[in-house]
């Protein structure tokens, strides 16, 4: 099943994030906000629009997406990669503490 989430990078450590139902920016992409239609979509793009405004996020922007086996991924290698954090040291980033994704990032 195809889709988008909103990204973005936080301002005040850099931390990649993703746009949540309730409004708000996590850290774990299985907590983003999954655009399977159009109505879900403008509202990824409106927050886009205001993330754009605001000082929580910086470099906002909407990515493909699927869930594949019940678990949201990015459909890109660039994306999973920012999701995960280092491919080639699974002790550094988001993979070493469980918050990256219950995907590879090359499968």
């Amino acid at each position: 099943m195809s889709g988008k989430i909103l990204t973005a990078n936080r301002v005040n450590d850099g931390d990649v994030v993703f746009f949540t139902s309730d409004h708000q920016w996590s850290l774990r992409i299985s907590d983003a906000l999954f655009a399977e239609d159009e109505a879900v979509l403008e509202l990824l793009e409106d927050q886009l629009r205001l993330a754009e405004t605001g000082t929580e996020v910086t470099d906002a922007y909407v990515f493909d997406a699927e869930k594949f086996d019940g678990v949201l991924r990015p459909r890109h290698i660039r994306e999973r990669i920012r999701t995960l954090g280092p491919t080639v040291r699974a002790d550094l980033g988001k993979q070493s503490n469980g918050t990256g994704g219950a995907f590879s990032a090359v499968s």
